[in-house]
This record gives C-alpha cells, structure tokens and sequence, in this order.
C-alpha cells in the first residue's frame, strides 16, 4: 500500500504557482518521519526537492528551488504540503512524497511504496 496520496498538480504559465498536498494513507502517522518531496521526468532518475523534521523545526531544499519553494508539514491533519512559486519550465515533473531517511538533509527517501505522484506542468 502507498504511503501517502499526491495532490494539487496541474498546468501553469511560467512565473505561477502551485500548493501541492500530501496526505497520508491508510495508517501511516506522518509525525513519526521527517518528510520529502521528490520529483521524476521520465527518463530521468527521482530527485529530491525538499524535506522536512518531523518536528517542523528544520526545512531543506535542493538547490534548483531554494527561494521559491517551500515546505510545510501539519502533523493534526497529517499531511505535508510543498508551494512552488515562480514556476520554471523545468519544473515539469510528476511530484510525489514520501518519509525521509536520516540524515533529513541528504533527501533520500525511507520507502519504497510510492504513490501515484501528481503531475506539474510549467509551459514557457
């Protein structure tokens, strides 16, 4: 069973944004993990895009998206959400979720029952 659904994907101009939500599936209690987003283009290996403490207490990013995203976690409702702004093209990608492995900064990813991920499209 997955660990989380994916949600809040679409289609945007460049310079727009996007929230995207993660909720958890099933049983998971997501205040148990730190937790991440990651995104894939096909043909091209899963990437990190930000993570989060369990706690909240401490955000990481890659690169690509420092400044423009960011990460945010309410452990009540159980769900992680990631808002992107001033979307780039090269931000196209499906984006999925997932619990963080430690150490929270080197963005690898704890499970490998991913979910069906939501699709972002940033057009020029």
């Amino acid at each position: 069973q997955a660990l989380a659904v994916e949600s809040g994907g679409g289609l945007v101009q460049a310079g727009g944004s996007l929230r995207l939500s993660c909720a958890a599936s099933g049983r998971t209690i997501f205040s148990n993990y730190a937790m991440g987003w990651f995104r894939q283009v096909p043909g091209k290996e899963r990437e990190f895009v930000a993570a989060i403490t369990w706690n909240g207490g401490s955000t990481y990013y890659a690169d690509s998206v420092k400044g423009r995203f960011t990460i945010s976690r309410d452990n009540a409702e159980n769900t992680v959400s990631l808002q992107m702004n001033s979307l780039k093209p090269e931000d196209t990608a499906v984006y999925y979720c997932n619990a963080v492995a430690h150490p929270v900064r080197d963005g690898n990813w704890l499970f490998d029952n991913w979910g069906q991920g939501t699709q972002v499209t940033v057009s020029s």
